[in-house]
């Protein structure tokens, strides 16, 4: 069958990535989660202590990021300049900045050209906050996850306890509303649906059922 590119978009802890990874494993696909892209240059700015905006997009032709896929897991991990960075780059302090960076023109358009050089052959699931609008305006599948505030916040929350994190649900709630304002009113891209995106409220939703609602369109998708 003739492959397309997938498009899967929402706001930040609405379970994209975890959707898109696992609709990528079902049917074959590569997964790119593009917003480890931003992390990782945000995980490079606080390392290097870069703060200016100029600065930091000067780095830019010095910030290598690839993906691998791990054998344990079945899952890509990404790499900063050949340092598998997974971890680091999921971190709070990360997730605290990573909005702001990402709102920078010049790093959208190294990271978009990047993910659209990794796009150009088909068979592609990625997804991020703008990749049905400007990665692949084109995708044969757009789709915008979303669930309520207080939903997504519990579920960040939670994960980050279980990876023995020292933290409490406001300051996560507090992030994660943080992030949905500046990811919706950058001048760049923001974040919005689309109206030729499938709208999927998963706050009631496994991510089995996930899986089966976009299984039952993708079939649809590879017609066009």
């Amino acid at each position: 069958m003739q492959k397309i590119n997938i498009a899967i978009d929402g706001p930040s802890s609405s379970g994209k990535s975890t959707l898109a990874r696992n609709l990528a494993q079902h049917i074959g696909y590569i997964h790119i989660d593009s917003g480890a892209m931003y992390r990782a240059v945000t995980f490079y700015a606080l390392q290097n202590g870069i703060l200016d905006e100029g600065a930091l997009c000067d780095a830019l032709p010095h910030i290598n990021i690839t993906f691998h896929s791990n054998p344990d897991t079945g899952l890509s991990d990404t790499f900063l300049n050949g340092i598998k960075v997974e971890s680091e780059i999921r971190s709070m302090e990360v997730s605290e900045q990573v909005s702001r960076i990402a709102a920078i023109s010049p790093v959208r358009r190294a990271m978009v050209a990047r993910q659209q050089a990794i796009g150009r052959d088909k068979g592609v699931v990625m997804d991020g906050r703008d990749i049905g609008s400007v990665v692949f305006p084109d995708a044969e599948l757009k789709v915008f996850v979303t669930a309520p505030l207080d939903i997504r916040a519990h579920r960040r929350y939670n994960e980050l306890l279980a990876k023995g994190v020292n933290i409490t649900y406001k300051e996560v709630l507090r992030n994660i509303r943080e992030r949905d304002r500046l990811d919706t009113t950058r001048q760049d891209s923001p974040l919005t649906p689309l109206p030729d995106a499938y709208i999927l409220h998963n706050e009631k939703l496994s991510p089995d059922s996930q899986l089966q609602a976009l299984l039952k369109l993708y079939p649809f998708a590879e017609q066009i």
